[in-house]
């Protein structure tokens, strides 16, 4: 079977990754940590998000992170934006891309935002609207699509239950998002066959956690399917506070090496990635998860 040639990576540490952390990151570092991942060769970064510092406070410096990011020719930028409150300080900090989010199970969208699926859809309508009139590409993040910490299994048709009205919404792009990281390969296949049925091939992405060991195989499973974009989390920072003991996002040092083994060009330096990654890790006082950044850092101190 033939796989894409080349993928697109993008590195959601920054928001994704960094968004829990109790401790705060200092701006500088997470701007640097920003300038790393450009070093690297990542172009796609999403950077943080313009929501309540009461909810997240980790991301209350969400425009000093913005103006002290240095922007690169050839780099989006995005930063999730929950609702019109956010958007217009979203908007003034000068972003590539906008990311909303929803959910394919309703007990999670009640838990998370507080409203059903049907209302997260109305309450980032006017978004995508104002996002629209920007000049900017929007991206929706459909999260638990491949299972839910309170409802359990979620099947393909509740996936293409909150794909269809996202696209009728005008959304561009869409995350196929495992929230807990329960997916294995035929379900994330069924998940992403749904969602091709209303997105373009080049639109859909696969946001992968780790927490069952299955984010790669995930990866594998969805480029089968000619699916060539993905999220990965440098150092493999990040978790989900809704299901216990659940890592972040898969690695993007793991991903690379995958991809590189596999003959599919990143533009990613690994290196040079695993080099972020021990940065930020640094400051965090742990080790990278990444076990591809463990190796490699035992190798050089070796």
């Amino acid at each position: 079977m033939d796989l894409p040639t080349h993928v697109k990576i993008l590195d959601v540490g920054p928001r994704d990754g960094l968004q829990n952390e109790k401790e705060n990151v200092a701006t500088g570092h997470k701007a640097r940590l920003v300038a790393m991942l450009q070093d690297a060769g990542l172009k796609e970064i999403e950077v943080t998000s313009f929501v309540s510092p009461k909810w997240v406070p980790q991301m209350g410096d969400n425009a000093a992170l913005m103006a002290a990011i240095e922007r690169r020719p050839g780099v989006r930028y995005s930063v999730l934006v929950p609702n019109m409150k956010g958007l217009e300080p979203a908007l003034a900090s000068r972003p590539d891309e906008i990311l909303v989010f929803t959910a394919a199970s309703e007990a999670f969208t009640q838990k998370n935002i507080n409203c059903s699926i049907a209302e997260s859809l109305e309450r980032f309508a006017p978004v995508v609207e104002g996002a629209h009139a920007a000049g900017l590409k929007v991206r929706a993040a459909l999260s638990c699509a491949l299972g839910c910490p309170y409802e359990g299994e979620i099947s393909a048709d509740q996936v293409e239950a909150v794909v269809k009205p996202l696209r009728a919404l005008g959304v561009d792009a869409i995350d196929i998002a495992d929230t807990i990281g329960v997916g294995t390969p035929r379900k994330v296949q069924a998940a992403m066959e749904r969602a091709l049925k209303h997105f373009p091939l080049a639109e859909v992405s696969g946001h992968f956690h780790d927490t069952y060991g299955q984010a790669l195989t995930n990866i594998y499973a969805s480029l089968e399917l000619g699916v060539h974009s993905f999220h990965a989390s440098v150092a493999g920072l990040g978790g989900c506070p809704y299901a216990k003991g659940a890592t972040g996002n898969v690695a993007t040092e793991d991903v690379v090496f995958m991809l590189d083994g596999l003959g599919i060009a990143t533009g990613i330096d690994l290196d040079r990635l695993v080099d972020a990654g021990a940065f930020i890790s640094g400051v965090l006082g742990r080790s990278p998860v990444s076990r591809v950044a463990r190796a490699v850092l035992a190798k050089r101190a070796g």
